[in-house]
């Protein structure tokens, strides 16, 4: 009994922890924003404008809940859960600190691939059920943008999983006491890296919902809060990626001193803000050329950095 309160507590603690922090991001970037752009950002509302998100929590509460009368309706409302869900499916396997994860999975890895992947569904059933053409072109192009950069993105990690022997996240971590991954598959996490901003396609890739271009992209029907969800989604995908870097990459939760969970939300926040950082910085390549950017470059750094690692690995077990 006293078992399942523990991981009851677990899992509501980290649901309520992950909610927290993606409202708390909302208001984060737009401080960032404005400080790196040399403009106010939000400041009316309540001290430093924190409570903006709260404003619009509300302003999306109140607006009109509406369905296009074309729209496949089903669909329509389905579409903006799955990305909320796929995400937060994904959390249950990172390990956060040696005592708090919800499961340990042996291929944590993999099911952490599974769910990035499900989570285009969303994108793709939410354009095509608006019967909308700007809304089928955006969801099209996040479509081809999220299962090219998912080639990429499982293969980038394969260096690791070599080095760590291990599928599994903890044990990823573990392989880390030494020396972090950072260092030895560099290649490896700059790929990942890239290949995270398309699959959350975040500026400067977010082709799927160019508003110059497209209005809004795959969510230029939605209204309320189903359009609410996709922007949930978006931030929960920002710490998501940014907990996996961490978590492949710079030790997980280790470092000297400081209490294994205070160091684990350091580097988190580290590159979340890196994520918004990009948004303030880079300009939006054109469609065409993040696509031979991905598949003239990523692909051939990606090899390499596999062909070069298990080299490394054999000749140092054949030693």
């Amino acid at each position: 009994m006293k078992t399942v309160l523990a991981s009851l507590f677990n899992i509501l603690g980290i649901l309520g922890t992950l909610l927290t922090l993606t409202a708390l991001l909302i208001w984060i970037e737009r401080r960032l924003l404005g400080f790196w752009q040399d403009r106010y950002g939000p400041n009316r509302v309540g001290p430093f404008g924190i409570l903006q998100v709260v404003a619009d929590v509300i302003k999306l509460f109140t607006k009109e809940d509406w369905i296009p009368p074309f729209a496949d309706k089903g669909v329509f409302i389905l579409a903006p859960t799955v990305v909320v869900i796929t995400a937060l499916l994904a959390f249950a396997v990172i390990p956060i600190t040696p005592d708090i994860g919800i499961i340990d999975l042996n291929i944590g890895l993999l099911f952490f691939l599974a769910m990035s992947s499900l989570a285009v569904y969303s994108v793709v059933l939410g354009g095509w059920a608006s019967n909308n053409k700007y809304s089928l072109m955006g969801s099209l192009r996040a479509a081809a943008q999220m299962l090219s950069y998912e080639v990429f993105m499982g293969l980038s990690l394969m260096g690791v999983v070599m080095l760590a022997g291990s599928f599994n996240l903890r044990e990823i971590v573990a392989a880390q006491q030494g020396l972090w991954f950072c260092i030895p598959q560099f290649l490896g996490l700059v790929v990942f890296l890239i290949a995270g901003i398309a699959e959350a396609h975040r500026l400067p890739f977010d082709l799927p919902e160019a508003e110059n271009e497209l209005v809004a992209g795959f969510h230029t029907e939605y209204s309320g809060m189903k359009f609410g969800l996709f922007f949930v989604g978006e931030y929960l995908a920002i710490l998501l990626i940014s907990a996996m870097i961490v978590t492949l990459f710079f030790g997980g939760w280790r470092g000297p001193w400081l209490p294994p969970l205070v160091w684990f939300f350091i580097k988190l926040s580290f590159f979340a803000f890196f994520f918004i950082l990009l948004r303030a910085a880079l300009p939006r390549p054109r469609y065409d050329q993040l696509m031979a950017y991905g598949w003239k470059l990523m692909l051939p750094l990606t090899l390499l950095n596999l062909v070069v690692t298990g080299a490394v690995v054999l000749t140092i077990e054949g030693t």
